[in-house]
């Protein structure tokens, strides 16, 4: 009887190596290491929480995602939109009841809805424009707002491209 031939095993098909992206190049980091953020959540002082919690609220839209009482008197709250955090919290008037507020600041908030509905809203609920919605040259498509205390915000969404 004749001895039978071994076969060879398969050799298993080799998948090709996906082709590899270049490697991102990372940023040169300064030394000491610069500071690196991830979030901002900026917290205002205001002369009367119940008026701000208003207009925040009903005004700009935020929801109320919690308040801080002690002795049942309402000191702050944290208020939520999108991803964006706001504090506020009630002035203890230490500094005076003349404390000047919002001066020299401008808080920037950026959102893909619409800001012209936007606009259209804050002043439907008695809200007051700094300025009406512009394309600014940068391609942003933006709103001025200022709170009952004064401090100065921008919304801004990315301008649609005109034909």
């Amino acid at each position: 009887m004749a001895a039978k031939k071994k076969t060879p095993a398969k050799k298993p098909l080799r998948k090709k190596p996906a082709a590899r992206k270049p490697a991102r190049r990372r940023p040169v980091r300064h030394r000491p290491e610069s500071l690196r953020l991830r979030e901002a959540s900026p917290g205002f002082t205001v002369n009367d929480i119940n008026r701000s919690i208003a207009f925040y609220r009903d005004v700009l839209g935020f929801t109320v995602r919690e308040t801080y009482e002690e002795k049942g008197v309402l000191l702050g709250v944290q208020l939520k939109a999108g991803k964006v955090d706001l504090w506020l919290s009630q002035d203890d008037w230490k500094q005076g009841r003349d404390r000047v507020k919002g001066v020299g600041c401008r808080i920037f908030f950026s959102t893909v809805q619409d800001v012209d509905t936007l606009a259209r809203r804050i002043k439907a609920m008695g809200g007051k424009l700094l300025h009406e919605p512009e394309t600014q040259s940068w391609g942003m498509r933006d709103i001025g707002v200022q709170d009952p205390d004064g401090f100065r915000m921008t919304i801004a969404m990315p301008a649609k491209k005109r034909k």
